[in-house]
Formats: structure tokens, C-alpha cells, sequence
């Protein structure tokens, strides 16, 4: 059974920095879709970063030069480092995997087959 858990939240202030971090128990091959959602309280959930057997990364625009998501050699632990925040970027962060997944540059939410619980992020200006 797969389980993926969620840690490293917590509030900044707009140009600060967090990485999330993403654990996953049970075995999920290295070379699987791995990503970051994040979500807002009566907005629909976003993409906002996939990687692809710990090497091919997507980002959306408007995080590409803040956002790195990486993961470790086996795929147990993923990570997303967020530097130069800013308060657009407040929201549920969630983790998702996929050993299914045709296309992990397309981070949509049906795409994958296992999430996390999230963890809140809140940048302050």
C-alpha cells in the first residue's frame, strides 16, 4: 500500500524561503511521475511541478526560477524548494504520484493515482 506524507509547511514572509518535503511508504520505482499540487479554498486544484524518474521536471510558469521539485535516487522522498515566495503563492500543498502516468509533464490531477494530505503554506507581504 502505497502512502505518501507531506511535511515542511509553515508561514513566511513574501521573498522567504520553505522546501516541502514528500515521503513515501510503501515501493515506488525510481523511475515514476512524481508532482506538487497546490490548492486554495474554493479554487480548483493547480500543477505546479512533476518529475519524472528523479530527472525530467515540468514547472508552471509562474514558479519557474523560485520552484525546484527533486526527488532521491529511489523515489521514497520528494522534495519541492521554494525560494522568493509571494503571497499568490498561499495554498494547500499536496503530493501525487503515478506509476501509470503518460504523460508527466501534464500535471493534471487525473494523472495520478495516489496523494498526500497537503501541507499549508502561507506567505505574508
Amino acid at each position: 500500500q502505497i502512502q505518501l506524507v507531506e511535511s515542511g509547511g509553515g508561514s513566511v514572509q513574501a521573498g522567504g524561503s520553505l522546501r516541502l518535503s514528500c515521503v513515501a511508504s510503501g515501493y515506488l520505482a525510481g523511475r515514476r511521475c512524481m508532482a506538487w499540487f497546490r490548492q486554495v479554498p474554493g479554487n480548483e486544484r493547480e500543477g505546479v511541478a512533476s518529475i519524472y524518474g528523479g530527472g525530467r521536471t515540468s514547472y508552471r510558469d509562474s514558479v519557474k526560477g523560485r520552484f525546484t521539485i527533486s526527488q532521491d535516487n529511489v523515489g521514497k522522498t520528494l522534495y519541492l524548494q521554494m525560494n522568493n515566495l509571494q503571497p499568490e503563492d498561499t495554498a494547500m500543498y499536496v503530493c501525487a504520484a503515478s506509476v501509470t502516468s503518460r504523460d508527466c509533464p501534464r500535471i493534471v490531477g487525473g494523472n495520478f493515482e495516489y496523494w498526500g494530505q497537503g501541507a499549508q503554506v502561507t506567505v505574508s507581504s
